[in-house]
């Protein structure tokens, strides 16, 4: 079945279950559904690479972003070019969710500020905008030419924008036309008086060898083409940022009864505990587990020998630890988006690759100091016996570096279950996938939802470690507590 991905923000969740529950309707299985995956460029990249098949997305965005056109274009004109890229563009949904400016309407009143225009003459308003509409080729930089905005924006996440713009810590905010919090927070959309934005159709992107891969799949998306106008969207946005209703929901919903008025029959509630103990808490407790055990392991596997090997040779161990600590101050995105260049690929290669690299450092390190803890009395006794230093190495060294070591792969673990959370924000799974969820919506009990499993992992880990280290010590006859 193929694998749909979508971007980090509410429509694109939604967009992405319609089409997997409408391919399950109709042909019984289900196809992969990846989500979150980020912005436009990883999204993109991800499909170029073929870890996804196909995502929603918007012919705005194809024609500025994807195939740098200055001018909007149609389907037809954007096929030719996508097919040199391997790619084909169809099943328009039916709306259009453009970008847009917005700010109190209150304070638009009280300025007298309709139009775009008119923002221009108040450079004392703060613009909090999100990362990607400033960096976008249809976004900040070409709209403050276009009006001659004097303001200097600061970088924002979309899903918190709505919150700030309400507790007055921004003015005016980046939103697409389509979000649920527009009316409900009393916002005014700012009127593009000089046409800047193009039009942002809802459409799926594809790979070209899609609809002959999977023929019955294809065709059940394809029903989807027109059945949603933007008070449709609108009304499924709110369910899921308003009341807290799953995607894979909102979606069944919708397909089940497209006529019906959406959230009229909502008596289900759903709650911190709802979310809490959700059915995906088991598949994301199996994920976040085997990028944490994983990762680490092999992180053993290469620091403990590295650290064996480097530990004589002053000189190579500072370099080698000093460039193992260099990778601890790579911002965890930046380090995934790195290599998800350099593999080509999203999903659990790049993250595992990024867990372990963060784990080679307290495991190497406490290698080395378990190696200094040993006196040169034992070193000297074990030679007098005759062995050689691969068997004094192995025999007598490691053993009674074990603590220690246990020690850094204790770190290690803590660590990676931590950093794991970032994973889900290239489709790797594990905890981190509630996370982006609560972020992308702004809801905190999803926040927490993650993140106290995440939590309660990290006791779990540090209890099985304190009882390790215990029973190291005690048959080591150890009293103290093992080097960190």
């Amino acid at each position: 079945m193929p694998r749909i991905g979508s971007k980090r923000f509410t429509e694109s969740y939604i967009l992405a279950q319609l089409l997997a529950q409408q391919t399950l309707r109709q042909t019984g299985r289900a196809p992969i559904v990846l989500q979150g995956l980020g912005n436009t460029a990883i999204v993109y990249q991800a499909l170029r690479a073929g870890s996804i098949d196909l995502y929603p997305e918007y012919v705005g965005t194809i024609a500025l972003e994807i195939l740098k056109s200055p001018n909007p274009m149609s389907l037809e004109q954007m096929r030719a070019p996508l097919a040199a890229l391997g790619l084909g563009v169809d099943i328009p949904f039916g709306f259009n969710d453009g970008y847009a400016l917005a700010m109190r309407a209150s304070d638009a009143d009280r300025l007298g500020i309709r139009t775009l225009s008119d923002l221009s003459r108040h450079p004392e308003l703060r613009l909090g905008l999100s990362s990607e509409f400033i960096g976008r080729a249809d976004g900040w930089g070409g709209l403050a030419r276009r009006y001659g905005l004097p303001q200097k924006p600061t970088g924002l996440d979309h899903g918190l924008a709505y919150d700030a713009i309400q507790k007055h810590q921004v003015d005016v905010i980046d939103i697409y036309t389509t979000d649920a919090k527009i009316d409900v927070l009393g916002l005014r959309t700012l009127v593009d008086d000089q046409g800047y934005f193009p039009r942002y159709d809802a459409v799926v992107l594809y790979r070209l060898d899609v609809p002959a891969r999977f023929p019955a799949a294809w065709a059940a998306m394809r029903t989807l083409a027109g059945t949603i106008d933007e008070r449709a969207m609108i009304a499924m946005n709110a369910r899921a940022e308003l009341d807290g209703v799953p995607f894979d929901v909102i979606a069944r919903d919708r397909l089940a009864a497209p006529d019906a008025t959406p959230g009229a029959g909502d008596t289900e509630s759903y709650g911190f505990w709802r979310k809490l103990t959700g059915p995906d808490l088991g598949r994301l407790a199996w994920q976040h587990l085997m990028l944490v055990s994983v990762a680490v392991g092999i992180a053993v596997v290469v620091a403990v020998p590295a650290g064996v090997f480097v530990y004589s040779r002053r000189r190579l161990r500072a370099i080698v630890l000093g460039m193992t600590g260099l990778l601890q101050t790579v911002p965890s995105l930046a380090m995934l988006a790195v290599l998800i260049s350099l593999t080509g690929r999203i999903g659990a290669v790049p993250a595992l690759a990024a867990l372990t690299l963060y784990a080679l450092l307290p495991v190497m390190r406490n290698t080395c100091a378990g190696l200094d803890e040993v006196s040169p009395g034992m070193r000297m006794a074990a030679t007098a016996l005759g062995m050689t230093a691969a068997q004094r190495m192995t025999l007598v060294e490691l053993p009674l570096a074990r603590a220690t070591i246990v020690a850094g792969v204790r770190t290690a673990s803590a660590i990676a279950i931590g950093t794991a959370t970032i994973a889900a924000f290239i489709g790797a799974g594990g905890f981190g996938e509630r996370i982006v969820t609560g972020l992308a919506l702004n809801d905190r009990q999803m926040l927490l939802a993650g993140a106290l499993p995440a939590a309660a992992m990290a006791l779990i880990s540090e209890l099985l470690f304190e009882l390790l280290e215990w029973r190291l010590r005690r048959s080591s006859g150890k009293a103290g507590p093992a080097h960190a």
